[in-house]
Parts: structure tokens; sequence; C-alpha cells
């Protein structure tokens, strides 16, 4: 499930120093077949201390951990929704990922300029914003005058849809973003193929100076953190400079650099998580000798749609699911232990997978 979060932000945030972190610390991409990486295509693991339980536990020949994409998206100048700058690059970018993480540059350094010459982290989120909603109300607004001609004809789709549109284009048009707008399963439907940029799921980056990781009292971070709780968002605060330094680092030197810092966990690690509990994902396991591998998932998906996600024999040939929970099997210390303690489920097409499950198909073809 090849996911994408796109990086977004003004010049001079932080982006680029971000994303180079990222490529960086980025695993080969040979290890994730689904992934077709591009230059600007940076694929990290989603850290996950469950799969490294488990492979204690099993002593596999391979380990594998699921994989997320950052798409590094072209600098936005003000007027990129009118072609200004890389506009249209920009813009057509964002239609291709799932949810954008925004670099706010929440840091002072004299060296480095800011495109409008002050730090203002809550003007730059209102600029950046600002061109994705008018992108959005001309989308909007072309595919209600097309809706009304074909309204003429008398389907109901077509009410239907300039309804749900006028909506939105009122939301758009008070400056608030298209997800701002409680819409039912159905109006969703109705308006997906215009793959509204302000409907993507957005979490804030704050990116502050070196000797400020681990704070959070940066007055920059503090109005973000306010912004965003009003926006229903997440705030991820992180040093692109560190995070740079820390990607060049493995094992115990990467562990006495973050006991330095004063931190247990890299910024760049929060914001993997960050990014994929946004777009609602979740990992289930397979673990045998040959291989322990994470799987990811959307929550909610079912144990056939959970099986296709490794071969879409597995999904048709469905007949059943070995499934036991990530604690109980830790708890326990074996897959025989499990299932000797009644443990060990079988389950059927309706079960609903949980996040850290670790399961084993039955199908035939």
């Amino acid at each position: 499930m090849a996911l994408k979060a796109g990086i977004v932000g003004l010049p001079n945030v932080g982006k680029s120093t971000l994303f180079n972190a990222i490529t960086q610390a980025g695993a080969e991409s040979a290890n994730y077949p689904f992934c077709t990486i591009d230059p600007n295509v940076g694929v990290v693991e989603v850290p996950d201390e469950r799969l490294y339980k488990l492979t204690e536990l099993v002593n596999p020949k391979k380990v594998v951990p699921t994989a997320f994409e950052f798409v590094d998206i072209a600098g936005l100048v003000k007027g990129a929704s009118k072609g200004e700058g890389l506009g249209n690059k920009f813009l057509a970018n964002i239609r291709e990922v799932d949810a954008i993480v925004h670099v706010v540059r929440c840091f002072q350094d004299e060296n480095i300029t800011h495109v409008s010459g002050t730090i203002d982290p809550i003007s730059d989120i209102e600029t950046i914003n600002l061109e994705l909603i008018l992108a959005d109300i001309e989308s909007v607004e072309r595919k209600i005058d097309r809706s009304r001609k074909n309204m003429k004809g008398g389907n109901k789709q077509y009410a239907a849809e300039v309804e749900c549109l006028e909506k939105v284009k009122a939301v758009l048009y008070e400056d608030k973003p298209a997800r701002s707008l409680e819409l039912t399963d159905d109006e969703k439907l109705l308006i997906r193929d215009l793959h509204l940029l302000t409907m993507k799921p957005v979490l804030f980056a704050t990116n502050v100076g070196e000797d400020e990781v681990g704070q959070e009292d940066n007055e920059y971070v503090v109005k973000v953190k306010e912004l965003a709780e009003q926006e229903g968002a997440e705030v991820v605060v992180i040093s692109a400079k560190v995070e740079s330094e820390i990607a060049e680092l493995e094992g115990e030197d990467k562990e006495m650099f973050l006991e330095e810092l004063g931190i247990t966990e890299s910024g760049l690690d929060r914001l993997i998580k960050a990014a994929y509990k946004l777009l609602g994902l979740e990992t289930y396991f397979t673990a045998g000798e040959q291989e322990v591998r994470a799987w990811t998932i959307r929550q909610g998906t079912k144990a056939p749609q959970a099986a296709g996600v490794i071969h879409t024999d597995f999904e048709r040939g469905f007949i059943r699911a070995e499934v036991v929970a990530y604690d109980d099997l830790i708890a326990c210390g074996s897959m025989g232990a499990a299932r000797e303690k009644g443990l060990l489920g079988l389950e059927g097409k309706d079960y609903v997978v949980k996040d850290g499950d670790i399961m084993h198909f039955r199908f035939n073809v």
C-alpha cells in the first residue's frame, strides 16, 4: 500500500533539509516491491518496536518493516494558484499525495532570509492555505457549471452534486478548508473525483533551531499549536538540521546522540508515526521462520482484504485467518503456547483486523 505524504512549505523554511534527512534515513527501495522511486520521493521504514520484539521471539531469516513515502513538493510562492513560480507543478503534486506535511519555520537565523522578510509562521500557513483554497474554488466552480448543464436532462445525481458542491464552495469562500465541512459518505463520493487540495489531512512540522530540540515553549510553536488545535491537526516539533545529523548515525552512535540531546526518539521517527496515523493506517504482522514482516492496512480493513495486501490470490481464495493479538503472543512467548491457552483464534470474512494482530491466512485458489 504505497501511500504518500507530501512535504509542503514556503522557501527557506527547512523543507529541503528535512526531505534530505528523510532520504538519508530511507530504506533501500529494492526492499519494497510496490515502490517505483522517483528523485523527489523518499522511502522510510515505519518505526515499530513490535516488529523487533517479534523478531527476537521468532528468530526469522528475514525481517521486512512496512514503509512510507514522503514526496518533496515543489516550492510555493504567493500566486501559485494562478501559476506563479512553480505553482502549477506544486498544485499538481499535492493532488497526487494522500496527506500533507506542512513544514513551518519556527527558528531565527539572520543568515537564512525569509521570503517575506520576517518570521511569522501563522502568516506562512495562511499563505499556503489561501493558495490551496483558491485552487479548490476554481475546481468547484467549474464542476458546478458542468453539473448544472447536466441537470437539464433531469438526472437527480447532478442535482445532488450541485447541492454538495455549493456547500463546499460556501466553506471555501469563508477561507476555510473543505475538510472542515462535515460531509456524509455519499457526499464525499460525489466530489471525490475533484481531488480537492483542502480535503487532504494535514499535520504541521514546526522546524525549530538546533538549540531548541526537545523544547515545547518556542513562541512560534505555541502559535502554530493554537491554530492546529482549531483545525484538529497535529503538530510535530522537529529540527530539520539536527535530523540530517541523526540520519547519518546508526546503532549506539545514534542512541548516544539522542541521549546528549535529551530525547528518546528522533523527530523524524515521530513525524513518520504521525503521518501514518494521519492517514488512518494500521499494521498487522506475519511471523514465521522464513520471515517476519509488517503489513500496512487502513483502519477497519476486514481479513480477506488484509490478506489481499500480501497477494490477490489470498483474498480471492480466503477461507480463514489464524489470529493472535501481539500482547498475547509476547506474554505467552510462542505461538504454540498461545494456542494452548486458547488465544489463537480462527476468524472469518467479517473479522475486522486490529492494529498489531499476528495473522496466518488459509486460502484455496
